[in-house]
């Protein structure tokens, strides 16, 4: 098998990882013509804490694995074409994408093979090599193996920038029947020990005054949760994120759609990957983790402990409250703002900027590409009073004309 048709194989199995990329968003290609794609394989993108896009070289080490998890398109039972890339061709893929300017980091993820530590002294050999031998500066993020001996993490979080561990599952019930080689308890205990070790190197660094400390996974630890193998409820899953960025300090959890794919070895029933209910989750993340909503919160605009599919968890919330409606842009602070649907984080700083020299009309949030139809409902300007606040027909008017709005809930079936 040649590179080429490795880097096929590889950079393809890597696509069901989300760790390292946003998602969420419409499928779109440029088979039929224009440029860009926002599904696929080969290169991700990953934002920094201030804001730039990172464009990742994405592959497995290997799509070979000796566990078999029911919702892994990966797993040993899977009929699917087997890949492995040496050390070295990792290496070279690498320097050679990013001297083209394709890249400016890698994400490297592996199924295990042989058994944990051997795998993982593998990726941490890759690593090292672009950085000690080539000089290699750019991003790196490593997909953590939860078995793999301390010192293989401990040089892992010396050479990379981000370390990730993935969670799998909300519940410890369902990682033991679906991925049964997999304990819960341990994937924890290691996203314990990156903290502690990602916190103590920061304590080094902050009273640290001649020597140079030595660096831990500089951008931190993220992990990922499968959506819909399990009978888990939205609410379910939310509770396990809120738990998992209070007690490991991650820095995010990313949601992944179950995507089965029937093979000869175990067939999975035909379910339409939940790709919307991922979307929400993500959405409903955002509001706990930046506009101050509590779980409760969020999950009060939907049912039965799932958000609501047609409308944004934001919008859901608002229709829910109205009496907390409308809110006046030129009077409420800030914490008041920020529930308002259509108003993101910094839109709402722009305003309270705004204010302080004029009073904000329409025309100001127009100005700053605000969707007025969504938003316009739950304000007071200057020049603007709602009417269609106490509405019943006001729900259809924002739901979106696309297909969020004619998604069913999905009826999650069982895996077996």
């Amino acid at each position: 098998m040649d590179l080429l048709q490795k880097l096929t194989i590889l950079a393809d199995a890597a696509k069901y990882d989300a760790s390292c990329a946003s998602s969420g968003t419409a499928k779109r290609d440029s088979t039929r013509g224009g440029l860009g794609s926002t599904e696929g394989m080969g290169i991700c993108h990953a934002y920094a804490p201030d804001g730039r896009c990172i464009s990742l070289l994405k592959i497995l080490l290997t799509n070979a694995c000796v566990f078999d998890c029911a919702y892994c398109v990966n797993r040993a039972s899977s009929n699917i074409r087997r890949a492995r890339f040496t050390v070295e061709e990792v290496v070279g893929l690498t320097l050679d994408f990013y001297r083209r300017n394709a890249i400016e980091g890698l994400f490297l993820s592996s199924g295990i093979i042989r058994s944990p530590d051997w795998t993982m002294e593998q990726m941490v050999r890759i690593a090292r090599s672009l950085r000690e031998e080539h000089g290699f500066h750019g991003y790196i993020h490593l997909k953590t193996i939860p078995d793999a001996a301390p010192d293989l993490v401990e040089t892992a979080g010396r050479y990379a920038d981000r370390l990730s561990i993935n969670i799998e599952l909300p519940r410890a019930e369902s990682l033991a029947a679906l991925a049964p080689e997999k304990s819960l308890s341990e994937i924890r205990k290691a996203m314990g020990g990156l903290r502690a070790r990602i916190e103590s190197a920061r304590d080094d660094a902050r009273t640290a005054r001649r020597a140079k400390p030595a660096r831990f996974a500089p951008a931190g630890q993220s992990t990922q949760m499968i959506v819909g193998a399990d009978a888990s409820d939205d609410a379910t899953i939310l509770s396990t994120a809120t738990d998992l960025y209070a007690g490991y300090r991650l820095k995010r959890v990313y949601y992944s759609a179950y995507s089965p794919i029937p093979d000869a070895a175990r067939i999975l029933p035909p379910i339409a990957p939940p790709l919307v209910r991922e979307h929400r989750l993500y959405q409903a993340d955002w509001l706990l983790r930046f506009y101050g909503f509590s779980r409760e919160e969020v999950m009060a605009g939907g049912e039965a402990g799932m958000l609501d599919l047609g409308l944004d968890p934001k919008t859901a919330w608002a229709l829910k409250h109205r009496a907390d409606f409308p809110v006046d842009l030129n009077a409420a602070p800030r914490e008041r703002l920020l529930r308002v649907p259509g108003l993101g984080a910094k839109t709402v700083d722009k305003l309270l900027s705004a204010r302080r020299h004029a009073r904000i009309r329409l025309e100001d949030l127009a100005r700053l590409r605000v969707s007025l139809p969504r938003v316009t409902p739950f304000i007071v300007t200057a020049d603007h009073r709602p009417r269609l606040l106490d509405s019943a027909s006001l729900r259809g008017r924002l739901l979106p004309a696309t297909a969020f709005a004619q998604a069913a809930r999905p009826v999650q079936m069982s895996l077996f």
